[in-house]
């Protein structure tokens, strides 16, 4: 084994080392993004990859956006192939935001103020999306893809729209094609802000607005999915802490994060915070990491990887501390509307995955990060 492959090895089995832990073979899938748009469009990609927009470069503006009805179907079908100790399938974790922009009503304002709606609005205008609603009821129903919170929407709006008013001319472009989520490099190198992550703190004044986005994104979750939020996984992980007291108020029990979480304090200052799987804050709520990686669609990595057995490895290394195992796939793998290919390969991968982890481990259970939080929690 190579120096750089024994490095990360060690990283990995030291990263398990502490928190909470079980005998029992459990797995949890977590996929990020669901509700947001991308790429809104073949005819937005080529225009912005015309324009100079580096596009083609990453798998998100590739391959992802908003799901539909297929996309839904064939990964529930998928997932209900399998059966696991318990005797149910396989589990997703839907992490999804409940809303969009409202591209016309900022546009007729003048960007005067930014402006949203709700999911279901956004879907009546893509060409492919008329039954995800429902789909989504389904797959909850059916414990296949059980919704949690990732926020109101997939996007930092204060940011946003200063860049919009500040006249940024890839910010611009993209507005036009329906796009927020468009690569840092611009148009003729023009510096792009990261609009992704939505919790991210450009000066303390926007807290204020980060927490009326909680409030009115788990009012609009609770609206659309019959049921309060739980679980809370911040986009892009940027989350400054005084929002957990926001969080606790409207019911969330569960909180994201990473190992080592960089929160972001305004004008350009962060810090370290080290967290483990169930530890506890001042609130009470408990933290919940992620251990394992299935992201087959991913561009950052070499064509050669091999996601199956590298995250059979990673369960493992779980399972040999202790540890719930808890993988991270975002939607972008199973997002076949704008490249069927796309979500073919990955859905075949993640049969393999699932096959595997079933043959290794007969006694695995598939759990929500929900019932995972109240495992941890006691109740």
């Amino acid at each position: 084994m190579h120096t750089a492959a024994l490095k990360q090895n060690l990283l990995r089995n030291l990263s398990n080392l502490p928190g909470w832990r079980t005998r029992r073979h459990i797995v949890v899938i977590e996929s990020d993004d669901w509700g947001s748009i991308r790429m809104a469009s073949h005819e937005s990609f080529r225009r912005l990859r015309d324009a100079g927009l580096p596009v083609e470069r990453s798998h998100y503006n590739r391959f992802d956006g908003l799901e539909s009805d297929d996309d839904l179907a064939f990964l529930m079908e998928t997932l209900a192939e399998f059966r696991d100790s318990t005797g149910r399938p396989p589990v997703i974790t839907g992490v999804n935001v409940v809303a969009n922009p409202d591209f016309d009503r900022i546009r007729e304002e003048g960007f005067a103020a930014y402006r949203y709606e709700p999911y279901t609005r956004t879907l009546q205008r893509y060409p492919a999306h008329a039954h995800v609603e429902a789909l989504w009821h389904e797959a909850a129903d059916r414990r296949l893809i059980v919704p949690a919170f990732h926020g109101r929407e997939h996007l930092n709006a204060a940011r946003w729209m200063r860049a919009l008013r500040g006249g940024n001319r890839s910010t611009l472009l993209a507005f036009e094609c329906g796009v927020t989520g468009i690569p840092r490099r611009g148009i003729g190198g023009e510096e792009v802000p990261n609009f992704q992550a939505a919790f991210d703190l450009d000066t303390t004044a926007d807290l204020a607005d980060q927490q009326e986005v909680l409030r009115s994104g788990l009012a609009l979750f609770e609206q659309l999915h019959g049921r309060r939020a739980r679980y809370f996984v911040p986009t892009n992980g940027y989350f400054n802490g005084s929002l957990e007291k926001t969080l606790a108020d409207e019911g969330i029990r569960y909180v994201n994060t990473s190992k080592v979480h960089e929160e972001p304090l305004g004008e350009g200052r962060y810090r370290n915070r080290y967290r483990y799987i169930g530890m506890r804050n001042e609130l009470g709520q408990r933290y919940l990491t992620r251990n394992c990686f299935f992201e087959p669609s991913s561009m950052e990595h070499p064509a050669s990887k091999d996601w199956v057995n590298d995250c059979l490895h990673e369960i493992e290394t779980a399972f040999r501390w202790h540890k719930p195992a808890t993988v991270s796939s975002h939607r972008v793998n199973y997002i076949g509307w704008l490249d069927p290919a796309n979500r073919e390969r990955s859905l075949a991968r993640l049969r393999e995955l699932l096959a595997g982890i079933l043959r290794r481990w007969p006694d695995a259970e598939f759990m929500t990060s929900d019932e995972l939080g109240d495992l941890i929690a006691g109740k």
